[in-house]
């Protein structure tokens, strides 16, 4: 769509009525019907911490970093919080962390073709 044709439809204003006229019971339904249970408390979970993980496989960040396939500046950054890692790069984390030899096997032995 191009600038003309969004002003032309009402000047790129959101309509936030319909989202604001959902109700408690709407929002309840609505989760029960996506398969989540509403009265559920959230649980969050930590994020794997780059420089804990590398540490506890007693990993250099040269090695941890060719590991993981990234820059060792990348690396840095991430234990230095410098930049938010991507939430694949957290995925990954976490996975190496649950299930290391599973993930270094996998990471580190070259796929037989």
């Amino acid at each position: 769509m191009t600038l003309a044709q969004i002003m032309a439809a009402g000047g790129g204003k959101v309509d936030r009525a319909r989202p604001d006229a959902s109700t408690e019971e709407d929002l309840r339904r609505h989760m029960i019907e996506d398969g989540a249970d509403p009265d559920e408390k959230p649980r969050f979970e930590p994020a794997v911490q780059p420089q804990e993980l590398r540490k506890k496989l007693g990993m250099t960040q040269t090695q941890f970093a060719a590991l993981l396939g990234i820059p060792v500046a990348t690396l840095r950054n991430w234990e230095q919080e410098r930049f938010v890692m991507e939430a694949a790069a957290r995925t990954l984390l976490k996975l190496i962390d649950r299930e290391p030899e599973a993930a270094l096997r996998a990471l580190q032995e070259p796929r037989a073709g």
